[in-house]
């Protein structure tokens, strides 16, 4: 989930040329009459491993197709390759996105629709889901994609560290305050029992977490932005600044480094010297390999509403004009066993979206994963639009937007008006993907 670089992008090439040599390997044993998959996602590292053991499961429990995967460096060129594929016709069989991408693809014809009456075929139905899951599978009133997971913005927290301070609670969970006033108290009691910091929260030149930060503390004033296209955003403007003062507030040197980077705050962390880290997800196991005594729960409701910031992993039709039927109704077969075999994708701390899994005995039994799970109930993901989602130039923009305003502690109504006007400019032009609306030049 981190930013691109030029080696993640040699990276995602050597994943493509193994998989690809892999997949030709694990072929050889398949029956010759079963029809080939052409499945396209991004996912590598561990949950690459994860997701492919899911993969070979699948093929080995039937033998009428055999998924054969293509796996490219995430980010722009992933998404932008997926969009030419289905504009020129040569798009896979099934594809991962992020959910929050999905909408600058559907309106545009380059996804098909999800049939829900053969997704209930295979026991998949929108009660399988929560809510905000499955809201975040629909566009203009069709389901165009099948969430995996979900990957919020989380806290981890050092239990030891935490105790000390005396705010965990009588069950061992760091305590959940629901105003500025006791957070930031709650927050001091960490820093006068840690050797770094209260909270180890990396930023500087990360656009990114700086939006999943803000954005969850936007929707915990109980509201949330909305990106109508060819309109103007809708952005509540008391909750945006008032947002912004508490990161300004959290990086005092006290409670949080104010020069903190991502990885910095991974570092800090993963030495043990600070009582909370927050994150997304995918951290989780990095911290457990690292020793750290920890636990895990959504981010505290600072401003009175739960709400946390997430994504997630989707499955997608790419649009094809003459379908092959039987190929299409292999891939619901398969999303369908990779939801229910959704148990083992969550070691990797994501919450698997399918709710039979996270609401089997088995899966309360998996801590920390299990004492966040009621984030799926509170997910808020970015506003829809077309130039939005994980991997856009929207976060990018939000943090070149807002950062001096988070660093230096003033100039928040210049950063809200600046914003505003950023994004009511791009509101103004046409999606790229849409043909309909026409030429983006």
């Amino acid at each position: 989930m981190t930013p691109l670089s030029r080696r993640s992008v040699l990276l995602g090439g050597l994943g493509t040329a193994a998989a690809t040599a892999l997949a030709g390997c694990a072929g050889a044993g398949t029956s010759s009459s079963a029809d080939t998959m052409q499945f396209w996602h991004f996912l590598s590292g561990g949950d690459g491993a994860t997701i492919q053991a899911l993969i070979d499961d699948a093929n080995a429990s039937q033998n009428e197709y055999f998924v054969r995967p293509t796996v490219l460096a995430w980010g722009a060129p992933y998404y932008t390759k997926l969009a030419m594929a289905g504009a020129g016709g040569r798009a896979p069989d099934l594809a991962a996105m992020h959910s929050s991408r999905v909408p600058g693809y559907a309106p545009g014809g380059l996804l098909d629709p999800w049939d829900l009456d053969r997704l209930a075929e295979h026991g998949v139905t929108e009660a399988d889901f929560s809510g905000p899951i499955w809201e975040s599978t629909i566009v203009d009133g069709d389901v165009f994609s099948v969430a995996l997971d979900a990957h919020p913005f989380i806290c981890l927290y050092n239990t030891e560290i935490c105790e000390a301070a005396g705010v965990l609670d009588a069950d061992g969970r760091l305590q959940r305050p629901d105003t500025p006033e006791e957070y930031l108290s709650m927050c001091r009691e960490i820093a006068g029992h840690a050797e770094g910091h209260a909270l180890s929260y990396g930023f500087l030149g990360e656009g990114p977490q700086m939006w999943r930060f803000f954005y969850t503390l936007y929707a915990q004033h109980g509201t949330q932005m909305e990106f109508p296209q060819g309109g103007t955003a809708q952005i509540d403007g008391d909750a945006f600044v008032s947002s912004l003062e508490m990161m300004h507030s959290i990086i005092d040197d006290e409670i949080g480094n104010s020069r903190a980077t991502e990885d910095s705050a991974i570092a800090e962390f993963a030495a043990g010297r600070s009582g909370m880290h927050y994150t997304g997800v995918w951290e989780l196991a990095t911290m457990e390999d690292a020793g750290v005594p920890l636990d895990a729960g959504t981010i505290p409701p600072i401003f009175g509403h739960e709400a946390v910031f997430a994504d997630s992993h989707s499955f997608v039709l790419p649009h094809q004009s003459n379908p092959d039927e039987e190929m299409r109704s292999h891939a619901y077969d398969l999303v369908a066993h990779l939801l229910k075999s959704s148990y083992d994708w969550a070691g990797a701390g994501h919450i698997p979206a399918y709710l039979p899994v996270t609401e089997d005995p088995q899966y309360r039994e998996l801590v920390p994963q299990a004492h966040y799970a009621e984030a799926a109930d509170h997910l808020v993901y970015d506003p829809p639009a077309w130039f939005t989602g994980s991997g856009s130039n929207f976060h990018l923009d939000f943090g070149q937007i807002v950062s001096s305003a988070i660093t230096s502690g003033s100039g928040f109504d210049e950063a809200y008006e600046s914003f505003q006007s950023h994004v009511d400019r791009i509101l103004s032009r046409p999606n790229p993907a849409n043909p309909e609306e026409g030429s983006d030049d």
